[in-house]
């Protein structure tokens, strides 16, 4: 029997992160009744996408006790979908036609940025987030609830921290902060300098260098074209198959390419697995990142083991702690923005009551056999969160489960046409398509979900 009004529960609820994930938690759940305080250690909002000049001191992000930069955006950074595929549903990632704007289909980050802007202005979202305000530490206490410890400063400059009590906690914190580098025999004698791709932003300290990036991933792919143009020389050394399909683009840029480093030496020489060597100024990591939860306690319940934050049921509640505590946006190789507003939706449905969640033992089962699915097929811990092979029919079950129609056919369609055109045309595919079709399609449809929210 579904739940009746009276059976809708209205929770106050603290959200960490004021970006994409974050924004839209909070709509979904003031939507669904709840009452809403997002906590934001950033004067602006945007998260990620809050282009910062500055880069950290320690280039390699290998330090915890370092200052920390919170984006890892660069300055020519576009993105590397179609702004129609990654809107929000409720609120459409268009062109605004404006002067100032970047009506590009695959626009910049500053574009994204003022979009996640409009869309706060849009549903009022901006007068819920307590910005410059850091949580500490967030935790449970009796009856389920969280206690919540913010620090922020006074209007002398000097910190203090506040305990509060919410019914519940959803964590949007992010996961391109802490980086992830490559682990290369004979390093620490290496006279040459590492860093993560964390703290590139622009080209021109790489002029007349020697430059080996590791990875094959989109920054890496970006980068890359960016340095060539000032650098001495630039390498790319990567494990996956994928560097082949890259080949013929990179040897126009003169990039060259290699397969994993095996070691290096004190008089600066890469060795490459095949045998190749190269002396080398810079070794710069596009090796991904860590999930980082360094806040919550929760005596051993939930832990990050080899990049995977677990136990979760649907990379979203820990079977011990639901619903009181939820996580939008740890999925990876996924549609950010839409998936973020699916999961959100869900978690505020299932806070107020009404939707259900199985039990805590069905969870349990449930995320077993999801580990042991992926043990079966041989994918590695770290992968975990990595849902590219059933995208859709994870984000379809969400939406299933909030009694939403699943992700558009034409949204589909385009996620897999960009994949192809970057695979085949990695460099251009940014700037040449033949998806008009989906397009119409999509802002015919974007009119019309409009119109009804």
């Amino acid at each position: 029997m579904p739940p009746t009004n009276s059976d809708i529960k209205s929770l106050d609820v603290a959200i960490i992160g004021a970006g994409a994930s974050g924004l839209v938690s909070a709509r979904e759940l003031r939507r669904e009744g709840h009452q809403v305080v997002v906590f934001e250690r950033q004067a602006q909002l945007g998260g990620t996408w809050l282009y910062d000049h500055r880069v950290e001191a320690d280039q390699l992000g290998t330090d915890p006790s370092r200052p920390i930069i919170h984006t890892s955006l660069y300055a020519s950074l576009r993105t590397n979908l179609p702004r129609e595929s990654i809107g929000f549903r409720a609120y459409p990632f268009l062109s605004t036609g404006q002067p100032h704007r970047d009506s590009r289909r695959f626009p910049g980050h500053r574009e994204v940025l003022l979009y996640l802007n409009d869309y706060a202005t849009e549903f009022g979202l901006t007068e819920l987030v307590r910005f410059e305000t850091e949580v500490v530490r967030a935790g449970p206490v009796e009856d389920g609830k969280w206690k919540v410890r913010s620090r922020r400063d006074d209007e002398n400059g000097a910190a203090f921290d506040v305990d509060e009590i919410f019914d519940a906690l959803v964590v949007c914190n992010g996961h391109y902060t802490q980086p992830c580098t490559a682990q290369i025999l004979g390093i620490d004698a290496w006279p040459g300098k590492q860093m993560h791709s964390h703290s590139y932003r622009v080209p021109e300290p790489y002029r007349d260098l020697v430059v080996i990036l590791i990875g094959s991933g989109p920054s890496a792919l970006d980068i890359s074209i960016d340095i060539v143009q000032v650098a001495k020389e630039v390498h790319v050394a990567s494990r996956s198959a994928k560097v082949e399909v890259l080949t013929e683009m990179f040897v126009c840029h003169n990039i060259q390419l290699h397969p994993m480093i095996e070691r290096v030496q004190k008089d600066g020489t890469v060795i490459f697995e095949d045998g190749s060597m190269v002396l080398a100024d810079v070794i710069l990591h596009c090796t991904g990142y860590k999930y980082h939860l360094p806040f919550l306690d929760t005596n051993g319940i939930v832990t990050v083991e080899d990049n995977c934050v677990g136990p979760l049921y649907k990379h979203i509640f820990p079977p011990l702690l639901a619903p009181r505590l939820s996580f939008v946006g740890l999925p990876s190789r996924a549609l950010p923005f839409p998936i973020f507003e699916l999961q959100s939706r869900w978690i505020a449905g299932v806070l107020s009551g009404r939707i259900g969640l199985p039990s805590e033992k069905e969870m349990m089962k449930d995320v077993s056999d999801f580990y042991l699915s992926l043990e079966a097929t041989g994918t590695p811990k770290r992968h975990t969160h990595n849902i590219g092979d059933y995208l859709f029919e994870y984000s379809d079950w969400l939406a299933a489960e909030s009694g939403i129609p699943g992700t558009e056919e034409w949204r589909k369609k385009m996620l897999y046409e960009t994949l192809k055109n970057c695979r085949t045309q990695p460099e251009t595919y940014r700037d040449a398509w033949e998806d008009e079709d989906l397009i119409l399609e999509a802002h015919m449809e974007m009119v019309t979900c409009s119109s009804n929210s």
